[in-house]
This record gives C-alpha cells, structure tokens and sequence, in this order.
C-alpha cells in the first residue's frame, strides 16, 4: 500500500507548519508577546517595545531562517541530480569552506557584518569558479571528476579556516566560531533573500522535466535530445549560487541540504517537479525550528543553529537510510 502524500495535502501541512513556527518565533524569547500584541507590532506604526522586537529583531530572522533553508535544500537536490549521488550536499563542492576562509578573513580585519556577508560572497564564487577550473580534464569535466575536485578543494579550505582559527586573536575567535557554526543573529536583506528563494523555486520547477531525465543517466539524456553538457554547467552555477547566498548570509549550516531532499522524496515520490518546490519549503521549515530551538532552549544564551541541524540531522539521515534499505 503506498502512504505518500499527495502534493495538495503535503503543501498545506507544510503552510500551516510554516505559519505556526513563524507566530511561535515571533512570541517566543527573553521577552514574551501575546498574540495581539505581535498583531498590534505588525499592522500599527506607533513606535512600542513590541513592534521593534519583532520587526527589528525576531521577523528579520525568522524569515531569513525560512529563506536560507530553502536555498540550501534546493541546492541539495540539484546537486544530488548533478553528481547521481544521493549523498550529495551543498557542501560537497567546497564552496562552503571558501566562503568560510573569506568570512574568517574579514572578521580578522574588522569588517562590519555586511562586509562579512560580502566577503564570503566573494568567497563562494571563487571557490566555484575554482572547482569548475580544476574539474576540466582533456574530454571536459564530468560528475565523478567534479565531486573529487570539490572534496579536494573543501579539504585545503577546512585546513586554512583551521589555521586562521589557530592565528587569530582571542577577541574574534568567538565570532569566528559562531559564524562557522551558522548565525542567523546578523542575517540582513530577508526580503530579497525571500524573492531569490521564489524565483529559484520557479525555475527549479521549471527545469523539473530535464532533471527527471538527468536523472536516469546522461546517456539516456543525451538520447532524447538534451544538451547535457550545458544542462550540468547551468545545474552547477545555480546550485552554486544558492548555497553562495546561503552561507555568506547565515554562515555553514549543515545537512539541511541533505536530509530535506530525502524527506520529500520519501513523502511524495522522485519526480523532481515536485520534489524541488517542496523541498524550498520543507527546507525553510528545518531551518526556522532550529533557529527557533537555537533560541529558547538556553535562553537568554543562543545555540549556534548551525551545531542544532547536525545534531537532529546526523539521527533523521541514519533513519532514513535505515528505512530504504528496508523498502
């Protein structure tokens, strides 16, 4: 008997999902609010404690939460087709740990946050244009070759970040640390953050068809017309583009690029139609209960989020693994 969800059935459990977590987020902290009193911050202009609280404070990263999550997920599952590797993740590739040194770099010499978020930006970018020029052999590049060049590169990064921890000063090594562990406390631009997310949801959805086909082999591909070689350059700017965004915005997050994809295919099948809208949903989801959790669970102290996904997603992968096997 198959128990998957229908689309219909999984999007509204996941809007009403979404919609508590952002009405918990927005209550829950060091200092409580009611209901009407969040009403009352969101449509009313007079200046109150309330409003700037939640306006200044906890809406920021509350959405900034569901649009880095959903930029990871969906990064997770064009790279999984990209590579045909389901164990593939936003961060195979490096371009986390580029981000990292660059981030680590412009804490170093005193940045603001947003020259933080840009320098890891920069970071990002270079490392792709990095492993995409390495990745080049005499036939051109190819997935296997692709995956071994990111694991390379985002080894020679892990060591340089570890040695930029080592050197710096004790003033900036707790921000460096936090900022390593994934920090939604400093994310900017949620509106933007959100259209990105939007826009890249369509256009993952769009290209759903050509992926389905990706999927079931490059030869096969091939065999029915699609340019595979420009399809796998446009799959790895794009996920590049979106884990680059992520990271430079809220720092390494792990494994919510990896396990979000498995969930929704393990609710609604593997066709990629589906999988991708509904994993930029899911995936924002993860993120803001562990913000939220990141949070609540010491307070007035903060977890770093990013330590909070690896903690829950290390068991739920083991799980699932545990369950395909078993199907």
């Amino acid at each position: 008997m198959n128990h998957r969800l229908t689309l219909p059935a999984a999007l509204l459990i996941l809007a009403v999902v979404a919609t508590v977590l952002l009405g918990l987020s927005l209550a829950i902290g060091s200092f409580r609010l009611t209901p009407s009193q969040i009403l009352d911050a969101l449509g009313s202009g007079t200046p109150t404690l309330a409003r700037d609280i939640v306006l200044e404070l906890r809406l920021p990263r509350a959405m900034s939460a569901m649009a880095v999550g959903g930029l990871l997920a969906l990064s997770g599952a064009l790279l999984q087709v990209l590579l045909r590797n389901p164990l593939a993740d936003p961060y195979v590739l490096g371009i986390s740990g580029g981000a990292s040194v660059f981030a680590l770099i412009a804490i170093m010499v005193g940045l603001p946050v947003a020259g933080v978020g840009g320098a890891a930006a920069l970071g990002a970018f270079a490392t792709c244009l990095l492993v995409f020029a390495l990745a080049q052999g005499s036939g051109g590049w190819t997935a296997t070759r692709l995956l071994l060049t990111g694991i390379v590169v985002a080894a020679g990064t892990g060591s340089v970040v570890s040695l930029l921890l080592a050197t710096s000063d004790d003033a900036d090594l707790r921000g460096m640390v936090f900022w390593l562990l994934g920090d939604l406390s400093r994310a900017q631009g949620w509106p933007w953050l959100l259209a990105l997310l939007g826009l890249a949801t369509i256009v993952g959805a769009a290209l759903g068809r050509h992926l389905n086909v990706m999927a079931r082999g490059i030869t096969q591909a091939a065999s029915v017309g699609l340019d595979v070689r420009r399809f796998q350059l446009l799959l790895f700017v794009l996920s590049s583009l979106l884990t680059g965004v992520a990271v430079s915005t809220a720092g390494s997050i792990g494994f919510v690029g990896l396990v979000t994809p498995h969930l929704v295919r393990l609710m609604l099948g593997s066709d990629n139609r589906i999988v991708l809208p509904v994993s930029a949903l899911l995936g924002g989801i993860l993120l803001m209960a562990a913000d939220l959790a990141s949070r609540v669970l010491i307070a007035p102290r903060q977890l770093p989020v990013g330590a909070l996904t690896a903690i829950v997603g290390v068991p739920v992968f083991l799980l699932l693994m545990s369950r395909q096997r078993q199907a």
